[in-house]
């Protein structure tokens, strides 16, 4: 399928989405539809798997008989199913009973079914608990089947859900199901409600210009990104991973750098939020990922309540080969005795109760291995803010850890319209010199959002990857002008956007008007010559 064929479908689920949901809020409204895209991917890609492990045993039904051919096979062949499902565990890694298919809840919304709210309601539990061998519970648990915005009693809300199921169902129908397709128009989806919500959305969401950038950065190699993409992560983390757009983006853009021979080990995510925990667990299993190649933790990454990042013997201490972050910018936290004492945090200080912005960050590079890099998104306030975070920033820059500044233009996120920069950090630097990227001038204006062109973000990701010094955009500043700069990493102190004011020599114009002050006497004298010998007053 095509990028504009991607497009088109989410855009045609966008408007489904845009029609039905009438007064019920655009969050509440998100949870349902996306929910039910990832059943509808689930059962596709459970079906065409039971089509290849059937083979010519798979029942063929005529286009009239509205059953499920995997219904009419589980039925014929009851003492085959533990056997089967034992081989669809191994291959795809989970099972559904063919009466919670996609296939059978859509045609029950057809026929506006009264049983579709209690087999809806069954699948999702189903799926929660038993469809894979490790426990998804509580994947669904933001889905309120009962709830009275989908109206008041349980005909209404069977009738409601009826008419969303049976529109997502037709407009889905022209369309592959494959998982890049479906994967595509969930991120489309997560994006356009994004845009709806306004703030609240940022919190889950990275604009995908923008994790191009942080995923193209952190699968270089470290020590010479000219050397193009590392061909094997065996790790990569994203510690406020939000829906999980970031993760995945890092995961495309390796494929695509390497002609589709990189791989990642596995995917490590941190969100704190339910709702969006939920999200990205969807979002990994509707990308194709096998529930055994990823693991999304659901907790708070400021107190690392994550047992697996919380090992105290440095030998057994988990390291990750890139690291991408986009958490919330300046959040108020609550620093204490305890977590001065934190081995994330011993060594730097804490980050102030205002903003913990380099809390964050520091729980990152605690985790970054030697030959890692790790892409940071943060507010500009970090680069140049006192106090505590002058004296973290400070330590930071005399051991060679920060590698990259970028700055980006303002209004690129659906949370903040101010301009925002990307720091890129490495344990182990080569260079030891900070280089600095200002591209906030190089981007296209929209009328709610700027967004960055694919040449904007090439030229970025060039700059980095090659070092690159142009004018008035990047320049590689030594540790001693940072040291002069008091460790003040504003960028416009040493790549400034500005032009220079052009230097007039007087003396020069001078000159000039005063040959032209001659040419104009010597040409009227003529002038006047021709007027007397016309008989014509003079000037």
């Amino acid at each position: 399928m095509t990028q504009k064929e991607q497009q088109q479908l989410g855009k045609t689920l966008w408007n489904i989405a845009d029609q039905l949901r009438g007064a019920m809020n655009a969050d509440d409204f998100r949870d349902y539809m996306l929910s039910f895209l990832f059943l509808r991917y689930l059962s596709s890609n459970y079906e065409e798997a039971a089509k290849k492990e059937l083979g010519s045993d798979y029942p063929k039904l005529t286009e009239d008989d509205k059953r499920t051919p995997l219904g009419v096979w589980y039925a014929g062949n009851e003492a085959d199913v533990p056997e089967f499902e034992k081989q669809m565990r191994r291959k795809v890694h989970y099972v559904i009973e063919p009466h919670y298919l996609w296939s059978s809840v859509s045609d029950l919304a057809r026929t506006q079914n009264d049983d579709l709210l209690v087999t809806l309601a069954a699948g999702l539990r189903y799926i929660e608990e038993k469809s894979f061998e490790g426990s998804f519970q509580g994947l669904f648990s933001e889905i309120n089947l009962n709830s009275e915005k989908l109206g008041r009693t349980s005909a209404e809300r069977n009738k409601k859900l009826c008419a969303i199921i049976q529109k997502i169902s037709e407009g889905i129908a022209d369309f592959s199901t494959d998982s890049d397709t479906l994967g595509d128009a969930y991120e489309y989806l997560i994006g356009q409600f994004a845009a709806g919500s306004g703030k609240k959305a940022g919190e889950f969401y990275t604009p995908q210009q923008i994790s191009s950038i942080l995923s193209e950065i952190v699968i270089l190699d470290s020590q010479d990104p000219t050397a193009g993409p590392k061909l094997k992560l065996n790790k990569v983390l994203d510690f406020a991973c939000g829906s999980g757009s970031l993760l995945l983006n890092v995961r495309t853009q390796l494929k695509e750098k390497t002609e589709g021979k990189g791989t990642i080990g596995k995917i490590y995510g941190q969100e704190k939020n339910i709702t969006t925990y939920n999200l990205a667990r969807m979002n990994m299993l509707l990308h194709g990922m096998k529930d055994t190649e990823f693991e999304i933790y659901h907790g708070d990454t400021l107190l690392n309540q994550w047992d697996e990042l919380n090992e105290m013997n440095p030998s057994k201490k988990i390291e990750f080969d890139a690291i991408v972050a986009n958490p919330p910018f300046s959040l108020r936290w609550e620093p204490n005795d305890t977590l001065a004492e934190d081995f994330r945090f011993k060594s730097y200080g804490l980050a102030p109760k205002s903003a913990a912005d380099f809390a964050f960050l520091l729980h990152g590079f605690h985790f970054l291995g030697k030959e890692g890099t790790m892409a940071i998104i943060l507010p500009h306030g970090v680069l140049f803010r006192g106090g505590a975070e002058e004296r973290i920033r400070t330590k930071l820059l005399k051991d060679n850890h920060i590698d990259t500044v970028i700055g980006l233009p303002s209004n690129l996120f659906y949370s903040t319209g101010i301009p925002v920069c990307i720091l890129v950090l490495k344990r182990c630097k080569k260079e030891d010199d900070v280089l600095f990227i200002n591209a906030s001038e190089h981007y296209e204006k929209g009328k709610r959002q700027n967004t960055l062109s694919e040449e904007n973000i090439a030229s970025i990701t060039d700059t980095y990857k090659y070092r690159r010094e142009t004018d008035r955009y990047s320049r590689k500043v030594s540790m001693d002008e940072i040291e002069k700069n008091g460790y003040n990493l504003n960028i416009s102190r040493y790549v400034s956007t500005s032009i220079d004011e052009e230097v007039i020599d007087l003396k020069e114009v001078n000159a000039k008007l005063t040959a032209i002050n001659e040419s104009i006497k010597i040409n009227t004298d003529k002038h006047n010559e021709f007027l007397k010998e016309l008989g014509l007053k003079t000037i």
